[in-house]
């Protein structure tokens, strides 16, 4: 605490100047506002904010697109933040919305995740914990995705990407809507293999006849970091593209809200996960209140293993989904390396320069 106050005349504190999300608010009033008035020929005529008015604000200029946007540029006479908006502002507010499908598409695509975690560890309390003399307990398994996402994170940024830059010429080898269908994708192997080891574990349990046993079951733990490894690839890809995708292309004042975003693209899916087992519970029981998927205690019983299965099938329906969305996004800043017009190569100092 002392060291941290004893840095606070160092620190750069810079003060918002506004809330994005207030700026997109007054552009949608604003235009709705103005739903009748005509746009004018020419695009010059509507307000935009002058270079000292800007502050820390990035100035944006006019694109195609959401043109219904426009009119709250639209000057009648009338002043106010509800009333008339800058260009600038109209443009944050058409860029968020662009990557909106994108957004919706991951919340889909990551429901598997925390299910898969929860679900891993009641699974795991039921195998065989022993290493050697040592048992390890199902609740440390977490820190395996943990080391498995250090371990591909460095294999990815020092060897993976320099090869795929190469053949791509993308700085990050491909693009961040790619990286993250990579991630989407191993979810959905990290789904199916997660279905097989649970019906394995099952079949131990029958055959060993410990269907109602609770623990004990010959078959080790360590099977379930196949899963987890492919959930450290997603951790890799898919949630860092995804940051790495809305910090690209977000104008300058609407980054403050990228980790916000990610985090309720989590929350909402982890909510959505819950609802689903509801569901999936109610529609597989009997007309006496019994014998859903995941009803009871006891895993060996249950249908976990079915329910992976459903989670596998939604994964590639939002797959399909966020590749057809993802095909038609348009970037606002090309990726592309830039190559060096002596050599045609790279800069030597390891330097990279973005169109």
């Amino acid at each position: 605490m002392l060291i941290w106050i004893a840095g606070l005349p160092l620190y750069r504190n810079q003060l918002p100047t506004s809330s994005p999300i207030t700026r997109i608010l007054q552009v949608l009033v604003a235009a709705f506002k103005k739903r009748n008035v005509a746009l004018p020929a020419n695009p010059s005529e509507l307000k935009q904010i002058s270079q000292d008015d800007a502050g820390s604000l990035e100035i944006l200029h006019r694109t195609d697109g959401f043109r219904c946007l426009d009119k709250a540029a639209v000057d009648t006479g009338r002043t106010g933040g509800w009333i008339l908006c800058s260009i600038t502002q109209v443009e944050e507010t058409k860029i968020i919305l662009r990557m909106v499908p994108i957004f919706l598409s991951a919340v889909l695509g990551y429901i598997p995740v925390p299910l898969i975690l929860n679900f891993t560890v009641q699974q795991g309390n039921t195998m065989d914990t022993r290493l050697g003399a040592l048992h390890i307990s199902p609740a440390t398994l977490f820190i395996i995705p943990t080391l498995f996402q250090m371990v591909i994170l460095v294999v990815y940024d020092r060897f993976i990407v320099p090869f795929l830059r190469r053949i791509t010429g993308y700085v990050g080898g491909v693009t961040h809507l790619q990286r993250i269908g990579i991630g989407f994708l191993s979810t959905i192997v990290a789904t199916g293999v997660a279905a097989i080891v649970e019906a394995s574990r099952k079949k131990v349990a029958r055959d060993s006849g410990l269907v109602d046993a609770t623990a004990g079951i010959p078959i080790s733990v360590f099977w379930l970091t196949i899963q987890f490894f492919l959930l450290g690839i997603v951790d890799v890809t898919s949630f860092v593209g995804l940051l790495e995708f809305f910090y690209s292309e977000a104008s300058t004042g609407m980054k403050s809200i990228g980790s916000s975003i990610f985090y309720c693209i989590l929350g909402v899916s982890a909510w959505l996960g819950s609802l689903l087992i509801q569901v999936a519970n109610r529609v597989t029981r009997h007309r006496d209140g019994t014998g859903g998927w995941l009803d009871g205690t006891n895993l060996n019983k249950g249908k976990l293993d079915r329910f992976y299965w459903l989670l596998a099938v939604l994964e590639l329906v939002s797959l399909l989904v966020y590749v057809f969305f993802a095909s038609r996004y348009v970037y606002g800043n090309d990726q592309r390396v830039v190559a060096d017009e002596d050599n045609n190569t790279a800069p030597s100092d390891g330097t990279i320069n973005v169109i």
